[in-house]
């Protein structure tokens, strides 16, 4: 197993190599850069209202010059290829265009809005989803069954935004009570609060948020359990373990439970970067939570090209290494599996 582990770390470096790459080319053809902005509000020059004035239209090259050299682009783009690779090895992300910051600073500064978010709402997930559909699976075309499969599809019909709105009228004093915060993950008081007060304080603010971002996930994890739940029950084992006389409750959370689990174990990664990483950018929005996700949009739409690749190469990261845990987790799930033995 620790070779299996060794050879996937191995197999990471060229994995993460091609993705920066990749966005590294694509940042080079994006039009609208960081010069390309500059120059537009240089040409505005304040009097874009008037409309006549056209006095700022021309630039004088020598400060274009100073542009360009000021955010690199002054050199030629291997040769910024090459810094950028130097710089990733040291995890040295470089230097955001927009906020004149390391862009590893900016990633630390949005880790806990994003850990937060993606942390609750995967445990919040998979605490709700996976005992739901056992109990659907063994209630199987039951009134439970029908009402809750209703009731979950519901909730992933619905965006998350347009649900974000409806709470904050409804609870967030938009138009008739004002049980929970409108903005932050926390008060502004909240260093001064006691320990108790404190965990209130940040579950208080965590609620609404929470609720968008779990609701429509319920759908995906509950029906997968139920129907690996189903297909193992109709397995041979299971009768073998019946006739046995082991009790119900053994067969199905003992055998039966432990075979189910390993859909979900392999579908963990991608569902832990997405809601770690991911984020919703509207809901981040909605709430003014100032995370990753937003981030990443933000340096986007403004051609913050070093955040841009930053923050790529930090999920890339995370998700090759998360990958690693879902295969070790997979042989503790089902110890018949030994990743990297040769076969007998």
């Amino acid at each position: 197993m620790l070779a299996y582990i060794l050879k996937r770390l191995a197999l990471a470096i060229p994995t993460l190599f091609g993705l920066v790459t990749l966005v590294f080319v694509l940042t080079q053809f994006v039009p609208g850069g960081p010069i390309e902005q500059l120059e537009a509000q240089l040409r505005s020059g304040g009097h874009g209202e008037s409309g006549g004035y056209r006095a700022g239209r021309d630039i004088d090259p020598e400060q274009l010059k100073k542009l360009k050299a000021l955010y690199g682009f002054d050199r030629p783009p291997l040769e910024r290829y090459a810094r950028m690779l130097v710089g990733f090895a040291r995890f040295d992300l470089g230097t955001s265009f927009q906020h004149d910051e390391p862009v590893a600073r900016l990633v630390r500064e949005k880790l806990p809005v994003s850990i937060s978010l993606g942390v609750w709402t995967l445990l919040v997930s998979y605490l709700v989803s996976v005992p739901l559909g056992i109990a659907k699976a063994v209630r199987n075309g039951t009134r439970f069954d029908v009402a809750t499969t209703v009731l979950v599809l519901l909730g992933y019909s619905i965006p998350g935004f347009m649900l974000g709105v409806f709470l904050i009228v409804m609870f967030a004093g938009g138009t008739f009570l004002e049980w929970f915060p409108l903005r932050g993950l926390v008060s502004d008081n909240w260093a001064d609060l006691a320990w108790g007060a404190r965990i209130r304080d940040y579950f208080w603010h965590l609620a609404l948020p929470l609720t968008c971002l779990v609701v429509g996930s319920f759908a995906v994890v509950t029906m997968l359990t139920k129907n690996t739940f189903l297909e193992e029950i109709r397995k041979q084992y299971v009768l073998v373990a019946r006739a046995k006389g082991l009790s119900e409750r053994t067969v199905l959370y003992r055998h039966v439970l432990r075979n189910s689990m390993i859909p979900l174990v392999t579908g963990l990664p991608t569902a832990f970067v997405g809601a770690f990483f991911g984020g919703d950018v509207l809901i981040e929005s909605l709430f003014s939570l100032d995370g990753i996700g937003l981030l990443s949009y933000e340096s986007v739409i403004r051609r913050d090209f070093p955040v841009v690749i930053g923050t790529v190469y930090v999920f890339a990261l995370a998700g090759l290494l998360i990958k690693v845990l879902a295969d070790v987790l997979y042989t503790v799930v089902d110890p018949r599996v030994h990743f990297g033995e040769a076969a007998g």
